[in-house]
Order: structure tokens, then C-alpha cells, then sequence
């Protein structure tokens, strides 16, 4: 065949019209993909899981801008933090999602020129008030990339108690045996123990990433804190891994309370209770899960949810 010719054209025989299969209304028929004016979230499964017992403030976000120089990347934006809800941060890459994120524990300190106005307070009280080691036990973050350190998964998570300074007093180097019983709980808590019960002095960094991403976590809990920030947690993850770092995610929320930013509105539906949809920097639409997905108040956040940008 002459490699400049196309290849040439098969086409099938019907002996009747194609006919186009529409999407069934619970979202599980085998249908095609519904038309361009249907949210890209609809008909989705939707997990009804009861709510949690208890609702409790943790932190506010009030009247905040954040700006790196003379750039404004966060624009008056005001949300409660509860113990007892997810709240997930979506919208565009650019959005000023991680900034927020980040702003709470005051990660965006680290970077020069950094500025920010309005209150961000933590049980009440001013977050640039609280000694910043301290306030970052209270406000945990778990980042996008897994980042064990290079030591034993026993190691891993006894190092966060390590750091602990008791109030008041000089630091006590706590013994393995008085280590054990709360490395074994944060694991627990984190869904990991009884994957590697036998292997606490393994190398931490020989886990999957999935594990690696839950031993993190379990790193972040160890020291008890009120709120936990995860950013982008499972997107380095395979789906089975997802899945069971969702269901660790609904489980936590009944004691701690928990942000998370991610670009997979499918994954903010599924573990969120209430969402906030940025743009620009600006809070656009901030609700419960339900209402922001299904019934969207604000024309931009429909485009989004819809596919029509991101």
C-alpha cells in the first residue's frame, strides 16, 4: 500500500437506524453521555450516609483577602469550619483554592510577600495569635504528593508526637512503649493499622501509595487536632485507593473537623456536606453539597458543574 494513501474507509451494514440511548434517570443505565446541558454531575449516585451527631465550630473564615506582592489571589471570602461536616473547595485551577487552604494553618507565610486581611480564627481565637507550631498540631495539612519520611511507619507517625512541647514544661522523650498505644490508634484512625500491624519498623517508603497517603494521614491525627486540611489527596491515587481514603474521610469528620480541595467534583460530591465553589479568588456559591450540585443559585457555578469551564 502507498504510505501516502489513507487507509481505507469499513463501513458497517445496519438495517435499521442507529437509535441513541438516553441516560436513565438514577444514572445507571448504560446510556451515552447526557446532553451538553446537563450538569456533569448529574445522575451521579449519591450516597446517602446519615449526619453526623454532633455540628461544632471549629474555625471562621471572615471577610478574608490574600495576596502574594501586590496581587490579590483571595477576595473577601467568609465560611464557617465544622466539626461534623466536610467541607469541600472547588473551582478552577487559579481559583484561589489552595491559597485559602493553606492560609488556615498559615502555610502561606512561608512564601515572601504574602499579605493577608480580614479574620481567620481557630475556636474562637485569632489565628496570628496562636505560636505557629502550635496552631499547625491544631490544623493539620496533608498535601497532594504522599510524603513519608525516610524511616520506619512506627517512626513516621511517633515522630509528630516526638515534636510535641507539653505547655508549660521542658520536652520528655517519650519511650516506645509510651508511644505504642497512640501510633496504633492514629493508624487505626486512618484505616492502616491492621494492613501493616506486623510491619510497624518496615520502611515506610516500601507502602504503596495509597498506604503512604493514609500513613500521612495517620501522622496528621496522631496529634489530635481540631481541623485537618487535606489538599488534593487522592490525585496522585488509583481509584481503589481513592475509594477507601473517601470512606476514611466521612468517617473522620465526626471528630475532626475536615477541608478538602480537589478538582473532582464526582469525589466533592460523594464525601462533602457543604461546598464552596471559588472563582477568580471570589466565593461564588457556598452551600449544602445537594443544593450546590442539583440546584446551583449562581449562573457561573451551573457552567461549572457543568462542565462549560474548568
Amino acid at each position: 500500500m502507498d504510505p501516502l494513501m489513507p487507509p481505507p474507509v469499513r463501513r458497517i451494514a445496519l438495517d435499521r437506524e442507529p437509535t441513541v440511548v438516553g441516560r436513565s434517570s438514577n444514572g445507571s443505565g448504560s446510556g451515552l453521555a447526557p446532553t451538553v446541558t446537563a450538569p456533569a454531575v448529574e445522575g451521579e449516585e449519591r450516597v446517602k450516609r446519615p449526619p453526623a451527631r454532633e455540628v461544632l465550630e471549629r474555625m471562621r473564615i471572615e471577610g478574608v483577602w490574600l495576596a502574594y506582592g501586590e496581587r490579590w489571589v483571595v477576595r473577601d471570602v467568609s465560611l464557617p469550619v465544622r466539626r461534623g461536616e466536610v467541607l469541600a473547595l472547588i473551582g478552577a485551577s487559579g481559583s484561589g483554592k489552595t491559597t485559602l487552604l493553606r492560609s488556615l494553618n498559615r502555610l502561606t507565610e512561608i512564601t515572601a510577600g504574602a499579605v493577608r486581611a480580614g479574620q481567620v480564627t481557630l475556636d474562637g481565637e485569632e489565628i496570628a495569635q496562636i505560636e505557629v507550631n502550635s496552631l499547625r498540631r491544631r490544623v493539620a495539612m496533608v498535601f497532594q504528593q504522599p510524603n513519608p519520611f525516610p524511616m520506619s511507619i512506627f517512626e513516621n507517625v511517633a515522630y509528630a508526637l516526638r515534636e510535641e512541647h507539653p505547655p508549660g514544661g521542658r520536652r520528655k522523650r517519650l519511650s516506645r512503649k509510651e508511644l505504642e498505644p497512640r501510633v496504633i490508634d492514629a493508624l487505626a484512625r486512618a484505616g492502616l493499622y491492621e494492613e501493616v500491624a506486623g510491619n510497624l519498623d518496615h520502611p515506610a517508603l516500601r507502602l504503596s501509595g495509597g498506604q503512604q497517603q493514609r500513613l500521612c494521614i495517620a501522622r496528621a491525627l496522631a496529634v489530635k487536632p481540631e481541623v485537618l486540611l487535606l489538599d488534593e489527596p487522592c490525585s496522585a491515587l488509583d481509584p481503589i485507593s481513592t475509594a477507601t481514603i473517601e470512606d476514611l474521610i466521612v468517617g473522620l469528620r465526626e471528630s475532626v473537623a475536615i477541608v478538602i480541595v480537589t478538582h473532582n467534583l464526582q469525589q466533592a460530591m460523594r464525601v462533602a456536606d457543604h461546598v464552596a465553589f471559588m472563582h477568580l479568588g471570589e466565593l461564588v456559591e457556598y452551600g449544602p453539597s445537594e443544593q450546590v450540585f442539583d440546584h446551583p443559585r449562581e449562573a457561573r457555578t451551573k457552567e461549572y458543574v457543568s462542565g462549560a469551564f474548568g
